[in-house]
């Protein structure tokens, strides 16, 4: 599965070189199964994680964004255990973690909270106005050009 070729798509697409590259990606790391997550579409450009992380406290999380990688790591402080408690069942996993996540390039972090154990995070995709769809007349811009270039021999 691994050898997947994804050629045959980019026969009618131009400038999806880094997409080959995020499916080698996904086809070759895990999934992490810690902390759980959701990632939850909130509205059409609107996009929110969830990230249980019982256990911790805010300045224990940290959320860093490098080259449209999302990096939510968490780092438990030490704690002293009671000497007079012998722990029967350990269920509670304050252990390290780091989740990364790809994001698009028109994707921005909006904010992030931290409440009951769980921290959100707030993203928005915002697309530059020159990147919404728009109509393109056929010839207008050659007229422009002819114009342009007569007003240049005129001067």
């Amino acid at each position: 599965m691994s050898n997947m070729s994804l050629t045959p798509l980019f026969r009618r697409s131009i400038g999806f070189d880094r997409f080959n590259d995020l499916f080698d990606y996904a086809m070759q790391s895990e999934a992490p199964n810690y902390p759980p997550y959701n990632i939850e579409k909130t509205g059409d450009n609107q996009y929110r994680i969830v990230v249980a992380t019982a256990g911790f406290k805010e300045d224990e999380l940290s959320i860093h964004l490098e080259n449209l990688v999302l990096t939510i790591a968490g780092k438990p402080s030490e704690q002293k255990h009671d000497q007079n408690v012998e722990i029967l069942h350990k269920g509670i996993a304050r252990r390290s973690f780091k989740l990364s996540l790809r994001l698009d390039e028109h994707i921005e972090v909006q904010h992030a909270d931290y409440e009951n154990g769980l921290l959100t995070i707030e993203l928005q995709r915002i697309i530059p106005e020159e990147k919404l769809p728009r109509q393109i007349p056929i010839g207008a811009k050659r007229q422009a050009v002819i114009e342009s270039s007569q007003q240049d021999q005129l001067s």
